[in-house]
């Protein structure tokens, strides 16, 4: 059921969102497109327009020109000629003189070309009244045959004349629309290039990115096998390396959650067999007996004792490590607290025949949070009591640095020692030793742990230093202050 629903999630996800190679293959589409329709309007814009207007305004600067040389008297006619043919064949524009009475006073023709009273009754159309310095502009024909058209008012000679220079439009604006078609064909062409390009590229781009993606549905699945290599890009190589790290994390809380929960079920199932079986034993057997009823029932405690040890070390654990356990730190005489914990184990001395060594200098004080030093104090202190060697031996040390204002805390049991593999997994939750101990005391394979987080929260340099065959010793360095309390 769990499965079918995830799996419908994943379904409705893929539905609602689109590929990351879909998005980033519109956006390079819509980028080029829009580059390629500015570019196309911007020359539609150019080569319409502009060009002609171009055009026309260097018709109009010629027109200005022509009238100049000839309402010029020091230039000679047939320089003036000359000058109004030149422009004539290299502007590809037309020019004609025309006098008041409707002749042709340039060119000199002997056959009057068809239309030209036309052209002689626009310009006197739209320039009526001679007038000195007088221009029009006007464009006469249809759209397949137009022309631009400037006259103005000159004096050839003696004469009253009217200046006229013509420029055809259409051809030119066919070879624009031409051009324009031309254009827009290439365009059309560069947008179909820029989809297939960008669809190229948004593929490349986004394949890392969905092998990463599918991989990861792999390690959601449990396979922890799966490695994150794609290193096409530095981000998407970062990327990967950030996700083999999270697999080997994930893989590491997997692995622990297996071990925690065997480890608990181990540790949990033992005291309550006990509890029930002795409880038991009192409700058949030693129920109106009171010595054995008390001595059944002093195991039944003790076992209860156990478990509620466990449960608290489980709880300070998760609570250091989600930085809820907050620290409340005073100045104390870490001597006396040292005694006093020491103390706890005088029942394993009186009976099971443990002796634990003293070396202490007597008031070092120290500034710390009172009861989880006590629970460093203590745990070490029990952790070597359950490795130590055969004569059961411990040894306590509480030494000021001189020089350094700092007190060393030590413990040092006369185990077999740790090897140097062993030593990197000693602090993690639920590791034991591979090497079998009894175990006189509470034991819950977090003891280390608590230590460690403990310690870690309060910057306190501390470690372990074992050889094999001789045993271990772990330490602490706490900072020595002066019994003034600090304020």
């Amino acid at each position: 059921m769990k499965s079918e629903k995830r799996k419908g999630a994943k379904g409705k996800g893929k539905f609602r969102c689109p590929r990351t190679n879909v998005i980033l293959w519109r956006y390079f589409a819509l980028f080029a497109v829009s580059i390629i329709v500015v570019v196309t309007i911007v020359s539609y814009v150019v080569l319409g327009n502009s060009f002609i207007s171009q055009q026309t305004r260097r018709v109009k600067a010629i027109g200005q020109e022509l009238t100049q040389i000839v309402n010029d008297p020091d230039v000679s006619p047939s320089v003036k000629e000359s000058k109004l043919g030149e422009y004539a064949l290299f502007d590809n524009v037309t020019v004609f003189i025309i006098g008041e009475d409707g002749n042709i006073y340039y060119p000199r023709l002997l056959v009057v070309p068809e239309g030209i009273e036309e052209v002689a009754r626009e310009a006197a159309q739209h320039l009526p009244v001679w007038e000195k310095g007088a221009t029009a502009e006007y464009t006469t024909g249809d759209s397949e045959n137009r022309t631009y058209n400037y006259v103005s008012c000159v004096r050839d000679g003696s004469s009253r004349a009217k200046l006229l220079v013509r420029f055809p439009i259409s051809p030119m604006a066919d070879s624009i629309t031409q051009t324009q078609l031309y254009v827009l064909l290439i365009a059309l062409g560069i947008i179909l290039v820029a989809f297939l390009i960008s669809y190229t590229l948004a593929e490349k781009l986004s394949r890392p990115i969905r092998d990463l993606s599918a991989k990861v549905g792999k390690l959601a699945e449990g396979d922890f096998s799966v490695q994150f290599t794609s290193a096409e890009y530095s981000e998407v190589a970062k990327l990967s390396d950030n996700l083999n790290y999270m697999r080997d994390e994930i893989k590491k809380s997997d692995d622990f959650q297996k071990e925690l929960l065997a480890n608990v079920t181990h540790d949990l199932k033992t005291p309550l067999t006990m509890i029930k079986a002795y409880a038991s034993m009192i409700q058949e057997i030693s129920g109106d007996n009171p010595e054995k009823r008390n001595k059944h029932l002093s195991v039944i405690i003790e076992e209860a004792d156990r478990l509620a040890g466990l449960v608290d070390d489980i709880l300070i654990s998760s609570k250091m490590r989600a930085g809820i356990g907050q620290l409340n730190k005073k100045v104390f005489n870490l001597t006396e607290y040292l005694y006093g914990i020491i103390a706890k184990f005088s029942y394993l001395q009186e009976t099971q025949g443990y002796r634990i060594m003293v070396d202490v200098d007597p008031n070092m004080y120290t500034f710390a949070d009172y009861e989880k030093t006590g629970q460093v104090i203590y745990n070490l202190i029990s952790n070597a009591v359950n490795y130590t060697g055969a004569d059961k031996t411990v040894y306590v040390s509480l030494k000021y640095m001189a020089g350094e204002d700092r007190i060393k805390f030590s413990v040092r049991d006369t185990g077999k020692g740790i090897d140097e593999e062993e030593r990197k997994h000693i602090w993690e939750r639920y590791y034991r030793s591979k090497d079998s101990h009894t175990r006189p005391v509470k034991g819950t394979g977090l003891g280390l742990n608590i230590v460690k987080l403990i310690l870690d929260a309060h910057s306190f340099a501390f470690g372990v230093l074992s050889e094999e065959g001789k045993g271990s010793v772990f330490y602490v360095e706490f900072p020595f202050v002066s019994p003034t309390p600090v304020a």
